[in-house]
């Protein structure tokens, strides 16, 4: 008996030739067909009159005999160019049609699949979200009104949306297009209000977003380390939100989560001194005084003032935790009060106080009225120890839940809803509570985007189940090239999953050769491609949707590419100017005009 063999699985070219193959025999048939019909109607209409008994191949190759009453010019429009436009417009049809059908990346999304996200799935969902633009039909609504352009995705370059209702997570490494294919294009389109946490300014997305958010509502620019050297022309009342014991338990954990991870947050020092933190914060706060009072109340721990205020208040619980605190040992006194000293020590530099107490000279930013307008937010800070994270970290939130207050009070959404686009949130916006908030920001119209550079990242911030709780939340995840992470590649590639790969089996024998095909299991995209993924791509996974390959739609690539950049190159310039001037002034400092 001759040995069995069994063949590899059938590869992609081998799938090409035979469909060209069994396409090509397709083409012809059809247009012999249609020319044997073509040839007849023409010999009606300008012929004889007769109708010629079906013969394909002497249709094709001798129309004269079949249809001799049919002259030179006749055949050629009857014979050869109507049936040959005719088949050229039934090949394109089936080729639309199977492009439109078929399982896109061999197990990916179909795109009847991603029909939520697309024009009228998105557009549908976006008149019942925004009262705005009911009463009328889903091809009137605007694109950006529809929802935010993730991508696009293969063939037809068919556009790919999140909803109004929609949180996003966004894992992407540098240079991979988070910024100039994600942060700048939804902040351009976006219909409402706007927040930005960045900790870059120039050739980013504040300079290129800058010019045009100034033409639809004011720009307000929190640049208290002059990343963008921008002049103070703001302050915002950053005790606001503490004139309750939660509030300023929320604005002290910003001051913790910016100086620690989360692996030390939970230690002796780091609670006792955020709740000093917190006690001071609300002894301010309830007395209408400036954060600059803090600090000088952590500079002598033995101050009772903020005792007698916090009593004075109605705050007795909280007085009397301080008290304890104030009155303890000296050297447990003086630790906690040092580590809070250091969690608030971005505080101590002049210029960055300045944008968070109250100043006559300029306007005060009101998160509230913020959430009903077509303003936007650039919240600048470094990274490190000594940035002001901590403050655009509170700022973010509270501009976040003010808009949910503002939402629950008219109607339960926001309309048009506002974009809070955290990127380098790692990095200058840890806010503690991120995983939790994305439970029911997208309800209320607010669509927050946070932005990481990889998944290790984002549990360095909120810990292990913090940042699986965040990817949980998420409805709406982009994950772009860059993915070096083995253990997370991995876990994609199984959320991606399996499918059925076809297996040609051929056996020899005495008797004659057999074949027989079986399939095997093997996965959708391994590991090794998911790293490899390139730059311009991206992986979409939807909730209730298989995973889908999106091509991303960088901010040059569009119409307005042009006046963009030109925008952009003059925020840059500015930017530069300004760095200048500040650098000839003698104390080096920026001014407030």
């Amino acid at each position: 008996m001759l040995p069995s063999r069994t063949s590899a699985p059938s590869t992609p070219g081998t799938d090409a030739l035979l469909c060209l193959l069994v396409g090509a025999v397709g083409a012809a048939a059809t247009f012999a067909s249609l020319t044997w019909v073509s040839g007849n109607l023409g010999n009606l209409c300008t012929g004889d009159g007769s109708w010629a008994t079906f013969h394909a191949t002497a249709a094709v190759v001798r129309p004269g005999v079949l249809w001799p009453g049919l002259g030179p010019l006749a055949l050629l429009v009857w014979v050869r160019i109507v049936p040959g436009l005719a088949t050229l417009a039934i090949a394109a049809t089936a080729v639309a049609t199977w492009l439109r059908t078929r399982n896109s990346g061999n197990g990916l999304a179909r795109r009847a699949e991603l029909a939520p996200l697309l024009a009228k799935g998105v557009a549908v969902r976006a008149q019942t979200l925004r009262p705005s633009l009911a009463g009328r039909s889903w091809k009137e609504v605007a694109p950006d009104d529809r929802g935010l352009l993730l991508g696009t995705r293969s063939p037809g370059r068919v556009e790919v949306r999140a909803s109004w209702e929609d949180v996003l997570l966004a894992i992407m490494a540098p240079r991979s297009g988070k910024t100039s294919a994600l942060a700048i294009p939804l902040i351009l389109a976006a219909p409402g209000p706007v927040l930005l946490t960045s900790n870059k300014a120039a050739n980013d997305a504040f300079t290129a977003t800058f010019g045009a958010r100034a033409g639809v509502g004011r720009v307000w620019t929190f640049d208290p380390q002059q990343i963008a050297h921008h002049p103070r022309r703001m302050w915002w009342d950053i005790l606001a939100d503490a004139r309750d014991f939660a509030g300023a338990k929320r604005l002290a954990g910003h001051f913790l989560a910016a100086s620690v991870d989360e692996s030390r947050g939970s230690d002796f020092w780091s609670t006792a001194a955020a709740n000093t933190l917190a006690a001071l914060f609300l002894a301010a706060a309830s007395h209408r005084r400036p954060v600059t009072d803090v600090l000088a109340w952590l500079a002598s721990p033995a101050d009772r003032t903020p005792v007698d205020l916090l009593a004075d208040a109605g705050h007795d619980a909280v007085a009397a935790q301080l008290r304890g605190t104030v009155s303890g040992a000296t050297e447990t006194r003086d630790g906690i009060y040092e580590t809070a000293r250091q969690y608030a020590s971005c505080l101590l530099d002049p210029e960055v106080a300045a944008w968070v107490i109250p100043d006559k000279e300029v306007p005060q930013f009101d998160p509230s009225a913020f959430a009903t307008s077509r303003d936007t937010l650039y919240l600048l800070s470094k990274e490190g120890g000594a940035s002001a994270k901590a403050v655009v970290a509170a700022a973010a939130d509270a501009v976040m839940r003010a808009a949910v207050t503002v939402a629950e009070g008219s109607g339960g959404r926001l309309d048009p809803p506002a974009l809070c686009v955290l990127d380098e949130a790692a990095n200058v916006c840890r806010i503690t509570d991120l995983p939790d908030l994305y439970s029911h920001l997208g309800s209320r119209g607010v669509i927050p985007v946070t932005i990481l550079q990889s998944y290790r990242q984002g549990q360095t911030v909120w810990g292990e189940a913090g940042m699986d709780a965040l990817w949980s939340a998420a409805t709406i995840k982009v994950i772009g090239s860059g993915i070096d992470d083995a253990d997370f590649a991995d876990r994609l590639s199984r959320l991606i999953g399996d499918h059925d790969v076809p297996t040609t089996s051929v056996t020899d024998s005495a008797s004659g050769r057999s074949t027989s095909v079986s399939t095997r299991t093997e996965r959708i995209l391994p590991p090794d491609a998911v790293r490899a993924l390139s730059k311009g791509r991206a992986l979409l996974f939807a909730t209730g949707i298989r995973p889908a390959l999106l091509t991303l739609t960088p901010w040059y690539q569009g119409p307005a590419a042009k006046v963009i950049a030109s925008a952009s190159r003059a925020a840059t310039a500015a930017i530069t100017e300004r760095a200048r001037a500040r650098t000839a002034r003698p104390d080096g400092r920026s001014s407030v005009s």
